[in-house]
């Protein structure tokens, strides 16, 4: 295996929950579940917390975890990864949300799988769609080619069900790792059209012909943004 870095982008000016990094679950912070999770995956040769505020970065270091300093400006998760890649060379580079508390060591052993291959250059993550989640556009939809290839990701309930015939329905799961040649790539693409219809970053490497390959896995994950999340992954965390 190349070598790996983990970067767990958290930002604190979150929009639908503010400052959810630093919001206490189960007796610690929603960074702290993140980040213990990712340091046990064997996969991983180092890893760094990626953030725009003095304060996550000051429980980073009394937690005595790496952190690097992003700028506030950079418009998502990948292009924070992109900066740490400027400064930390590695030869793959895993993004690890730090609003999934529910992550597991497995997750990232899972995701760095498909790079056995030396064609892929970006991976990502499915779970089996719970019937709930099919029509709920919160929950991402993915369909994929017989190889694992993403054909599209959509909020919509993909694919379409016609005649009733049941197909098995896959979320997204918005964990992500990249070769370092194609992230070096991502910020000089412009944003997609597709990106900004669905708000879905993935879309603009689809857009751009750079193939993203689902690998799936039987534990899904609930990334948090509202309260009632927070909640839910809470009593789960308790249990």
């Amino acid at each position: 295996m190349p070598r790996v870095l983990g970067v767990i982008p958290a930002r604190l000016a979150s929009t639908r929950l503010p400052r959810k990094v630093l919001r206490s679950i189960a007796g610690k912070p929603m960074l702290a579940w993140v980040f213990e999770a990712a340091k046990a995956c064997p996969q991983l040769d180092q890893l760094v917390v990626a953030t725009d505020s003095d304060e996550v970065a000051d429980l980073c270091h009394r937690s005595g975890w790496p952190v690097q300093l992003t700028s506030p400006d950079l418009a998502s998760g990948t292009d924070r990864v992109h900066a740490v890649s400027q400064l930390i060379d590695a030869e793959i580079y895993v993004n690890i949300q730090g609003d999934e508390p529910l992550l597991m060591p497995r997750h990232l052993t899972a995701l760095l799988r498909p790079f056995d291959n030396p064609s892929v250059e970006v991976s990502t993550l499915k779970v089996r769609c719970t019937a709930d989640n099919i029509a709920n556009p919160n929950a991402v939809k993915v369909v994929t080619a017989s190889d694992g290839r993403a054909l599209y990701f959509s909020r919509a309930t993909i694919p379409y069900d016609r005649d009733n015939s049941a197909p098995q329905y896959w979320k997204h799961i918005g964990l992500y790792a990249y070769r370092k040649a194609v992230l070096q790539r991502f910020p000089t693409l412009p944003a997609s059209v597709l990106e900004q219809t669905e708000r879905l970053e993935q879309l603009r490497f689809l857009e751009n012909g750079i193939g993203v390959y689902v690998e799936p896995t039987e534990y899904d994950t609930i990334g948090v943004d509202t309260e009632d999340d927070l909640k839910r992954v809470e009593s789960m965390l308790l249990r």
